[in-house]
């Protein structure tokens, strides 16, 4: 960092000595404002969890807690709790800006993968995502996560990137309505090719006020988009009544115009005691009598990978928004992020709201001006508040948030200039790398599938040497966790 944009030593407040704020070229209010815009783009993770892991039941007919019906209440206390403090440990340990919570493909996996295993309990699955978290600790502590990550080829990580920013600006395109699955078509523009609907509306203009404000340079765009957004939404829901999408008994949506998630209104009840219930509601070591040695093995492993590998893409991603990486697209100081984010799993599984890792909706806060933990410490302290103001958090509806996804998905396409596609030994596993995180909603299938076609490639052109021995264990990882299924239902 040049000289201009780091103060003298004498002149800097403590807090931003402790977080190196100036260093970075960053202010106290960008990180504040950062660290704002970050939590309102994934304040939805409150709401969306307990959607997730609250409402399935396990392989003994259970619901999280224990339960025979749905405790949606203590599910969304527990995740808003654990996300805060975690996401202020990252800042505090690692100061990188990148908030933690209960990752959704994570919490997907953990739901219809492990939990509904015949005699498998929510606590025993929890206890699986705590072992987790204990191995990838492990492997940071000895250096094995880190040198993974640092044989990874420059181009494969910037696809990396680009993958993931086409993958969230679907997220916020189909969490909008604005793109749905179709009657004959996986996708469609809105309802049957046609834009219906004020929720959608909102999407739009949201969108359409935010690309301005970024084209003429506006300082806290994001920021504003989505409270606008957000207020305007309120008052539509208030003097149409326009109501929530949903589904039936047979599966058909319901109001399909409506809003993607609850209807924005001001809650009747501001601040609500939290339900902690579920924190420590976990069995370390109950599966392994109950489901089997072989299928939780498994379990473990298919965990540990899509973690490991997740927080690799989300990591370079952040590092790449807030231009934070080497020339050879590593993230300065990993080691203390990946001890950190491994932390972050052991908390996740220990406060029974399944593994939390980073979130790569950082990037929102990281486009605003956030590049440091400083940032963290804002959206954690959010997340603390929602532990009380959990009707806050279900107000703002997907489609005030989503045209920030949409707008950050932009920015980090234009990573894709950094692959050389004149290179086909790069530019074939870059470009499976890129479309398979939208195409199957997974980043870690697309890091997965580009790490064997990179391998295998270069065994083709009889250049084997060239692949770093790591990168060999890795995609034979990756090969035995896209079969993992099949096996696991032979050993079940």
């Amino acid at each position: 960092m040049s000289q201009t944009n780091t103060a003298p030593s004498s002149d800097r407040t403590r807090l931003d000595q402790f977080f190196h704020i100036s260093e970075r070229g960053s202010t106290i209010g960008r990180e504040l404002r950062g660290g704002l815009a970050t939590f309102f783009a994934m304040a939805y993770i409150v709401v969306l969890n307990p959607l997730i892991i609250g409402t399935h039941q396990d392989g003994t007919g259970l619901y999280l807690g224990g339960g025979a019906e749905p405790n949606l209440p203590a599910v969304a206390a527990a995740t808003a709790l654990v996300g805060g403090l975690l996401t202020i440990m990252m800042g505090l340990v690692a100061n990188f800006p990148m908030a933690i919570s209960s990752g959704l493909g994570l919490s997907a996996l953990l739901t219809f993968g492990v939990a509904t295993l015949p005699r498998m309990t929510w606590a025993d699955a929890m206890g699986l995502v705590v072992i987790e978290g204990i191995i990838l600790l492990i492997l940071v502590l000895t250096g094995f996560r880190e040198a993974i990550f640092r044989a990874v080829p420059a181009q494969l990580k910037t696809a990396i990137t680009v993958g993931i920013g086409l993958f969230i600006a679907l997220i916020g395109l189909v969490n909008s309505g604005f793109v749905r699955s179709g009657a004959g078509t996986p996708l469609e523009l809105g309802i049957g090719g046609f834009l219906l609907g004020m929720p959608t509306l909102v999407f739009v203009l949201v969108l359409l006020a935010l690309l301005v404000m970024h084209t003429l340079k506006v300082k806290g765009a994001i920021l504003y988009a989505i409270v606008g957004g957000t207020v305007l939404a309120i008052i539509l829901e208030a003097t149409l009544s326009i109501g929530p999408r949903g589904t039936d008994e047979a599966g058909q949506v319901t109001n399909p115009t409506g809003w993607g998630l609850g209807s924005p209104a001001l809650p009747a009840e501001w601040i609500k005691l939290p339900d902690l219930s579920l924190i420590g509601n976990f069995d370390l070591l109950g599966s392994w009598s109950n489901v089997g040695v072989v299928a939780c093995a498994l379990a473990v492993f298919t965990l540990m990978l899509t973690n490991f590998f997740d927080l690799l893409g989300t990591m370079v991603a952040i590092g790449a928004e807030g231009k934070m990486l080497d020339k050879d697209n590593n993230v300065p100081g990993a080691r203390r992020i990946l001890i950190a984010d491994s932390i972050a799993a052991i908390g996740g599984g220990a406060g029974g709201v399944s593994a939390n890792s980073g979130f790569v909706e950082s990037t929102v806060g990281v486009g605003d001006g956030a590049r440091t933990g400083l940032a963290n410490v804002v959206t954690g302290l959010c997340l603390l508040l929602t532990t009380f103001l959990a009707p806050l958090a279900a107000v703002i509806p997907y489609e005030a948030a989503a045209p920030a996804l949409v707008l950050v998905g932009f920015l980090m396409m234009q990573q894709v200039r950094g692959i050389d596609w004149s290179d086909v030994e790069i530019a074939l596993p870059a470009f499976v790398t890129i479309a398979l995180m939208p195409f199957t909603y997974s980043i870690t299938v697309g890091i997965g599938a580009g790490f064997i076609l990179f391998a295998v490639l270069k065994v083709a052109r009889g250049k084997a040497r060239q692949v770093h021995p790591l990168m060999w264990v890795t995609a034979a990882l990756f090969i035995v966790y896209f079969v993992s299924g099949p096996i696991t239902q032979a050993f079940v």
